[in-house]
């Protein structure tokens, strides 16, 4: 029988262990709620992560207390998974930033010997990522943020976790090799993404028809590309205007296309090439790049447009005045219908991903960052000049910047966009969401005359 690689959460009281515990999952078989200590004894489940079986374990929360005592018992358990661990995610919350109890436990994680990942559960927004920042001094390196509540970065922590995991048993080494790169089709209603599922699967997997909506479900399968690659493709519901979202189907549907787009790596937009660009299509987009998903856009319907330059041309027009954010996205026309333009979708989309996970070490932009500052200077902010002094790069999927310096807090708007703009344009980022993160240090003068 073979033995699963065990992944043991442990944390404070109502950090969000359970709630990570049921989204890891895939199911909520854990209690959840904002009372602490509802998690009294060890729940385990078996899931699958980065093409492997593996054992999650959710524990109550950790508390110093007597052993004979109900908390008491409930750290010993704890105690006992964490020695069982093949890895331990540490979990602490974001929005209340590391406090000591989180510390305490933290040295006493590093004295099991186990491997521990930190996880900043709550770092909703640009505070909690902030605040997770903090847990680089616990000593257990990068820490992933996460919203276990809203199902943000729940799938680059699996990706993190898959990567961690101790070797495979000798006859399982080909298991989880070569894993297919997983990509949503989104759109509007009746854009063309079901045709193009069915196109590249070979068979008619989706009904497709001329009413809008037929698709209610986010439907996956996995298949090969025309580059010999393997894909696991995920069709979904098309995405209306809220206003239009009245029925309760219809708004199970959209939270199903909002999630496979969540859990995607890259993300293929679908636009009718013979309706144009619209606005919906540009809040699609710019959901796409909220979420920091790689992303091209297909125009679909290409064989069906009279005068292909000019919707070319308005296409690009208005991508590129709308969707400032993700400047340089990748626009293919394509046809499901015939076949037209589909072969050069996958290498376009490879290029993308390939960008999407690009690490740049910390020498090279910083060498980028002292040309850009003496290139052009950073504003006056009240009167003074701000003092960046250092990026780095904390994280890939998306390419993600902490930028460090007295007051940088209040680097304004547009400095910040010359300076992503620079990013992208200098490591060749073009079309690829970018995050900056702006890290102030503490003058201890600043209030003393």
């Amino acid at each position: 029988m073979t033995v699963l690689p065990r992944i043991v959460i442990a944390g404070r009281p109502n950090v969000g262990k359970s709630t990570l515990f049921n989204r890891l999952i895939g199911q909520r078989l854990a209690l959840v709620a904002d009372t602490p200590g509802v998690t009294r004894d060890r729940k385990e489940a078996e899931c699958e992560m980065g093409g492997r079986p593996v054992l999650v374990v959710d524990t109550a929360g950790l508390e110093e207390a007597a052993p004979d005592t109900l908390p008491g018992r409930m750290r010993a358990s704890t105690a006992h998974a964490v020695e069982n661990a093949d890895l331990v995610l540490f979990v602490f919350d974001a929005k209340a930033g590391l406090i000591p109890e989180d510390r305490h436990f933290a040295a006493w994680l590093r004295r099991t010997g186990r491997k521990v990942l930190v996880i900043a559960n709550k770092a909703e927004g640009r505070g909690g990522i902030a605040n997770a920042l903090e847990a680089y001094e616990l000593g257990f390196g990068e820490p992933a943020a996460v919203s276990a509540e809203h199902n943000e970065g729940i799938y680059d922590l699996m990706s993190e976790i898959a990567a961690r995991l101790p070797d495979a048993p000798e006859g399982d080494a080909a298991e989880g090799e070569d894993k297919p790169l997983h990509l949503a089709i989104v759109g509007r209603p009746n854009a063309g993404k079901s045709t193009l599922m069915n196109y590249l699967l070979g068979e008619e997997r989706m009904i497709t028809g001329p009413e809008p909506g037929l698709t209610r479900d986010a439907v996956s399968a996995e298949f090969t590309g025309p580059d010999g690659l393997q894909y696991r493709i995920v069709d979904t519901a098309g995405l209306r205007k809220r206003a239009k979202i009245d029925e309760a189907l219809e708004k199970m549907s959209t939270s199903s296309s909002i999630e496979a787009l969540k859990r995607a790596e890259m993300v293929v937009l679908a636009i009718d090439a013979t309706q144009g660009v619209g606005e919906q299509d540009m809040h699609i987009a710019r959901l796409i790049e909220r979420e920091g998903r790689a992303c091209v856009i297909a125009l679909t319907k290409w064989d069906a447009v009279d005068d292909r330059g000019d919707a070319r041309k308005a296409a690009l027009d208005r991508i590129s005045i709308s969707l400032a954010q993700m400047k340089g996205i990748t626009v293919v026309p394509i046809s499901a219908e015939t076949g037209e333009g589909v072969g050069r979708l996958f290498p376009v989309l490879r290029a993308v991903y390939e960008k999407w996970n690009t690490r740049i070490s910390t020498s090279q932009l910083n060498r980028w960052f002292e040309a850009a500052l003496e290139r052009f200077p950073p504003p006056l902010v009240d009167g003074k000049r701000l003092k960046l002094r250092y990026i780095t790069q904390i994280k890939s999927r998306p390419p993600t910047f902490a930028l460090f310096g007295t007051r940088a807090e209040q680097t304004p708007e547009t400095y910040q966009r010359y300076l992503v703009n620079s990013l992208r344009e200098v490591f060749e980022l073009p079309g690829v969401p970018i995050r900056l993160y702006l890290r102030g240090t503490t003058n201890p003068y600043a209030d003393k005359d």
